[in-house]
């Protein structure tokens, strides 16, 4: 890896270098390196798509895979497909995420990705996703994640999404599927400016008795960036769903949010949330008598908004 590599690799993953444990790397539009472990098999697609096929056993606890994937080649556009098959009573950790640097004139370096989960009985998933982009051109960074999720009986999955700089377009999709007693939560933060956008749509079927979800998102709108928020959660049987979007606006950005809810079943519970508004002035006086000035305080309220 180079060194733009290996800021884009710390960047949405945390990582100095090679990780421990199963990984895959996609580097412009190629495998960089790939490691598979004993209960974690990761091997390429042979339905003429290209992506990855992972196999986790039944079983496996306290394991951790690493997928993110790097562009630092200016114009390049890229369409991928991972599929995940977690075995009954699995408890693992994926951490995935897209970084691009484009440093090109009028260029766009654009990754499409679709992961989809098919998470089987009991299972346990955390999954990490975080989206970055860098340059110092005037090319643009667009990143397009489609996420799809299908929770058998008593699984149970828990997704991190978060897009805090550099990514002027983005289009996210979220769709779950959830069966008798499943869990789906996610916790979405998401930061744009310029004239950046980003649209996220979630839709949440809700087909089992018990299952449960909570979709919470913290958005921040700056310069004359804009947002688009919609959730759909569609309650098929007894069950309780809460959806969430709270999002500061500033500048002349613009942000809308679209909760929509349809039960479909006496026993469904559903309930949403959405405020929009600008960062309260006595929050900033109340920094700036700290000895902040007026752009620390509101990055420090974002900070912490964001968090």
């Amino acid at each position: 890896m180079d060194s733009i590599q290996k800021d884009l690799l710390l960047q949405i993953a945390d990582l100095h270098g090679v990780p421990q444990g199963a990984y895959n790397i996609r580097a412009n539009g190629e495998t960089l390196g790939r490691s598979s472990s004993a209960n974690i098999d990761i091997v390429t697609k042979t339905d003429g798509k290209s992506g990855i096929d992972i196999f986790i056993k039944a079983g496996t606890k306290n394991e951790s895979m690493h997928i993110p994937v790097l562009i630092s080649k200016a114009g390049l556009q890229e369409v991928v497909y991972n599929d995940f098959y977690i075995g009954e009573d699995a408890d693992v950790t994926i951490v995935a995420g897209c970084g691009i640097h484009n440093s090109g004139e009028n260029t766009t370096s654009q990754h499409d990705g679709e992961h989809t989960f098919h998470i089987g009985k009991n299972a346990k998933v955390r999954y990490v996703e975080k989206h970055y982009g860098a340059g110092d051109g005037n090319g643009k960074n667009v990143m397009n994640p489609t996420t799809v999720v299908y929770l058998a009986e008593g699984a149970r999955m828990e997704m991190e999404s978060t897009q805090i700089k550099g990514v002027d377009s983005t289009n996210r999709l979220t769709k779950v599927e959830m069966q008798t007693g499943a869990e789906f939560i996610v916790k979405e933060k998401l930061y744009t400016h310029g004239q950046q956008t980003a649209d996220t749509d979630f839709v949440v079927e809700m087909n089992g008795a018990g299952c449960r979800a909570d979709v919470m998102s913290r958005s921040v709108a700056a310069d004359c960036s804009k947002q688009r928020f919609v959730s759909t959660m569609n309650g098929n049987a007894p069950c309780y769903g809460h959806t969430e979007c709270d999002a500061i606006i500033m500048d002349k950005a613009a942000v809308s949010a679209a909760p929509c809810l349809t039960a479909n079943h006496v026993d469904a519970e559903l309930i949403h949330e959405a405020a929009i508004g600008k960062i309260a002035g006595e929050q900033l006086i109340k920094l700036m008598t700290l000895g902040l000035t007026e752009k620390e305080a509101e990055e420090q309220i974002i900070k912490g908004f964001l968090h």
